[in-house]
């Protein structure tokens, strides 16, 4: 298996969560605006266009504007299929935007969970349900890769553009696999690769924390789903990332921008389903054929 992240030969993964850490403590202070013309938060605004990953939840029922920062690369919550009573997780939920949307979904009667390991997040993301007056939807602080959650608790877990902020992926899908309920499934949004970022891309800091260099390759993001035991694997939804010059030109020379626009490298936003241990008849999953991409002047940026 092909190591993408570089930075991990210079940082051990302690200094890299430390890192991400404080970076995200900032990014929950920050405008939304500024958050999705990034990369995640963590890189400066683009000019050029006014959303970089993110996309729009405000036409999803449990929408809270409050608890929206422009932040994640997906909708894994449109696509997660909750039921009503069903237990939900959110792996890296930042302010609740995912939590009072699968809030909505499975209703008084059931229960939400939001995990982050951001002391801002964490603030911002109780007082949003304490506003709405939630008593079923709980955050916890605590690291994905160790979560804080009994064994076979959850029926679906959800999340969006987290997973490749963490240098253990795999330990994450082995958690993961851990807490749900057998036939329990997850739905999540995040950024894989199909290629090799440029060098200067791959080393900074900055990058990593802004969901580009921490991502991985496609095929071993998926082989790692595979690996700890899920089955039943789904692509949902896939869509391509268009980093803008403007952001690419603080890290890469003119030369280096048009190799790499020319180059075989691509960037994506997957949001992949699985089950744990699925029943005989596996669950039909909800699936966005099309292919949006997302460059200046298209429909999601």
């Amino acid at each position: 298996m092909k190591t993408q992240n570089s930075i991990l030969e210079n940082q051990n993964e302690q200094e890299i969560k430390n890192m991400v850490r404080e970076r995200y403590e900032k990014v929950a202070l920050q405008d939304k605006a500024l958050n999705a013309s990034s990369c995640c938060g963590t890189t400066d605004g683009s000019k050029e266009i006014y959303n970089v990953m993110s996309e729009e939840y405000d036409n999803l029922n449990g929408y809270n504007s409050d608890a929206d920062l422009g932040l994640g690369c997906g909708l894994p919550t449109q696509f997660a299929q909750i039921k009503k009573g069903d237990t939900v997780l959110d792996l890296g939920s930042g302010a609740g935007n995912d939590c009072f949307v699968a809030r909505h979904e499975t209703g008084e009667t059931g229960k939400v969970i939001g995990i982050d390991f951001s002391e801002n997040m964490l603030k911002k993301a109780r007082q949003n349900a304490d506003n709405l007056g939630y008593n079923n939807v709980e955050f916890r602080e605590g690291d994905i890769e160790n979560m804080p959650v009994s064994d076979n608790s959850v029926d679906v877990i959800v999340s969006n553009c987290v997973l490749n902020l963490v240098p253990n992926k795999k330990a994450v899908f082995t958690e993961m696999y851990r807490v749900l309920k057998d036939n329990g499934h997850f739905s999540i949004s995040d950024i894989v690769l199909l290629g090799e970022l440029p060098e200067a891309l791959q080393k900074d800091a900055e990058m990593y924390a802004g969901c580009v260099s921490g991502a991985i390759q496609k095929e071993d993001y998926l082989g790692f789903i595979k690996e700890v035991g899920f089955e039943n694997i789904v692509l949902q939804k896939e869509k391509a990332i268009f980093i803008p010059t403007d952001i690419l030109q603080k890290y890469l020379s003119k030369s280096e921008i048009e190799e790499f626009r020319n180059g075989k490298t691509g960037i994506f936003s997957s949001t992949v389903f699985a089950q744990k241990n699925p029943s005989s008849t596996p669950k039909k999953v909800i699936v966005q054929k099309e292919e949006t991409i997302c460059t200046p002047g298209g429909r999601c940026c």
